[in-house]
C-alpha cells in the first residue's frame, strides 16, 4: 500500500484514508442502486481533490479550458467506474491514474488534429495553478517566466511515460511507490524512467542562461529525485 512521503507538504495520511473511505461509501450506494445519495457523496471527494487535479492537468495540458475538461471527464470516469475501485488502494492514486490517462488521450488527439500548443498567459497559469498572488520585481518575473518556459518545454519534450513521472514525482512530490501505483508501474521501472528524464531534461537544458546563472538547481533536484 503507498504511503506519503515524511515531510512532504502534501495531504496527511488520514486524510488520504478518508477520501477512500468517501469512494467506498459511494461505491456501495451505486450497489444499492441509490444513485442520487451517491452523486452527492463523490461531490464531497470532487471537492477535495479539484484544485490538485487541476494543477496536474495543466502541467500536460497548459491550456485553461482543456483542464477544466480533461478534470470533469477524469471525475465523471472514475464516478462510473468506481465499482471496479478497490478499497486497499488509496483513492487518490486510482483517481491520479484516471486523470493522467484523460490529459494522455488528450494530446494525442491534439498531435493527430496537427495542432500547436499554445502557451497560456501569465494570468491563465495563475488561474489554472491556483497560487497565491506574489509581487516579485521586474527583472525577478521576468527570469521566473524564463525558467518556467524554459523547463515546461523541455518537460513537454519528453516521451509520454518519462513526462508522467517527472510530473508526478517532481512537480507534484509523490514518493516512487506512489507514482508507481498512479501509473501502474513497478518502482523499478518509475526510476529508470525518472532517471533517463533527468538525463534528457540536462541536455536539453545545458546552456541556457537561466540554467547557468541558477547554477542548475531545479536539475539538481531532479537528478537528486532519480537516485532515491
Amino acid at each position: 500500500m503507498a504511503t506519503c512521503v515524511p515531510g512532504t507538504p502534501r495531504v496527511s495520511r488520514p486524510r488520504v484514508e478518508a477520501d477512500t473511505e468517501f469512494a467506498a461509501e459511494v461505491k456501495a450506494l451505486l450497489a444499492c442502486g441509490d444513485n442520487a445519495a451517491a452523486c452527492a457523496r463523490f461531490g464531497k471527494v470532487v471537492d477535495q481533490h479539484q484544485r490538485r487535479a487541476a494543477r496536474i492537468a495543466y502541467h500536460y495540458l497548459r491550456d485553461p479550458g482543456e483542464v477544466d475538461d480533461a478534470v470533469q471527464d477524469a471525475f465523471l470516469k472514475a464516478f462510473v467506474h468506481l465499482p471496479s475501485f478497490r478499497e486497499e488502494l488509496f483513492f487518490e492514486l486510482w483517481f491520479t491514474r484516471i486523470l493522467v490517462n484523460c490529459c494522455l488521450d488528450r494530446l494525442k488527439v491534439r498531435n493527430r488534429r496537427g495542432r500547436w500548443l499554445v502557451q497560456a498567459s501569465d494570468d491563465d497559469r495563475v488561474r489554472a495553478e491556483r497560487q497565491p498572488a506574489v509581487e516579485p520585481s521586474p527583472e525577478t518575473a521576468l527570469l521566473r517566466r524564463e525558467r518556467r518556459a524554459g523547463l515546461e518545454a523541455a518537460i513537454d519534450r519528453l516521451p509520454a511515460r518519462q513526462r508522467s513521472v517527472v510530473i508526478l514525482s517532481h512537480l507534484e512530490g509523490h514518493s516512487t511507490r506512489e507514482v508507481a501505483g498512479m501509473l501502474d508501474l513497478k518502482e523499478a521501472t518509475v526510476r529508470v524512467h525518472l532517471f533517463r528524464a533527468v538525463r534528457s531534461l540536462r541536455r536539453l537544458l545545458w546552456g541556457a542562461r537561466w540554467l547557468v546563472e541558477g547554477r542548475g538547481e531545479r536539475v539538481s533536484r531532479l537528478a537528486g529525485a532519480g537516485r532515491d
